[in-house]
């Protein structure tokens, strides 16, 4: 990659600008889950106080989205108001450039963002749950690009594990074959966003901020490129029950099915059943866990800086 090439599409925020002139952590947040995530108005009053987690413990936030054809790294309110309101492009790897020449309104992804992180210098991105590989993936072929990127570019990624709507396990044994360490803290396994535990063991548990970015540095030092997975369980009190959302997760799937949904369709579906099925609780635990991630992800940014 030509990285002075890429540079010219990017516009920082006089924020960002600064703490990234100055040397300060900056921690890279996604848009996705604004303009697709959530509904309005729990997307924009969310993205305001995740940004503001993160500033209140030490970092700076740099939510990143390509607006008029631009990668903004760091939104003002207006932008962030824009992104909740209008509709936006979902933006992974392949669509930025689309994005970009068009001049459109896209929101990013994890694949994306950390994309768009890595250019701008970030080394540490916050989202929700990372993406994985579908159920049923042996005849869809259905596997998220987050992975690939995981495998290729160079940012630490702070998420509650990967959505139970997917095959945890064979996403880790991906990120596995592609040499993606997936660290965990404060418990042994993977998360599984809606619920703490996945039932599957990460590759490494380490609960302090200061002992991940150790990890992190002794990779990147040592010429291992690509990502690092930080699994951080959503906290017990905001957690589902792990039986009550898998039933749920099954009995959404069996409609999907009875409906002929498939490919891209399942998700967006089976993530609008799981809220109304949970009579919106699932947003709740959604929001709980961005909030949770946030505060480890400006610890992390913090620690690495000192390690």
């Amino acid at each position: 990659m030509d990285k002075t090439a890429a540079l010219r599409f990017l516009d920082h925020s006089p924020e960002v600008a600064a703490a990234l002139a100055d040397g300060r952590p900056v921690v890279a947040l996604e848009s996705t889950i604004i303009a697709h995530g959530m509904p309005w108005p729990h997307n924009v009053e969310t993205a305001r106080q995740v940004e503001q987690i993160v500033r209140d413990e030490g970092a700076t936030p740099a939510t990143i989205a390509v607006i008029d054809g631009r990668i903004r790294i760091g939104l003002d309110d207006a932008q962030l108001e824009r992104l909740a309101r209008e509709p936006a492009l979902k933006l992974s790897r392949r669509d930025l450039p689309y994005a970009v020449a068009t001049g459109a309104l896209g929101a990013t992804t994890v694949a994306a963002t950390m994309i768009c992180a890595a250019l701008a210098g970030i080394e540490v991105f916050v989202t929700g749950g990372i993406g994985g590989v579908h159920r049923g993936a042996e005849a869809s072929f259905d596997i998220s690009a987050d992975l690939q990127e995981l495998a290729r570019t160079p940012v630490a990624v702070v998420c509650a594990g990967a959505k139970s709507i997917l095959d945890i396990g064979l996403t880790l044994e991906y990120l596995e074959t592609h040499g993606v360490p997936v660290l965990s803290t404060g418990q042994d396994n993977f998360a599984a966003f809606y619920t703490p535990d996945s039932g599957f063991k990460a590759d490494f548990r380490l609960d302090e901020p200061a002992a991940l970015a150790r990890f992190i540095r002794a990779k990147w030092a040592l010429g291992l490129g690509g990502g690092v997975v930080v699994s951080n369980p959503v906290p017990g009190a905001q957690a589902m029950p792990k039986a009550e959302i898998d039933a749920i997760i099954e009995a959404a799937l069996a409609e999907a099915d009875v409906q002929g949904i498939a490919g891209k369709a399942v998700t967006p579906f089976l993530l609008d059943r799981i809220k109304s099925l949970t009579g919106g609780r699932s947003l709740a635990t959604n929001i709980a866990l961005v909030k949770n991630n946030a505060r480890l992800g400006a610890q992390l940014a913090l620690a690495l800086k000192r390690a």
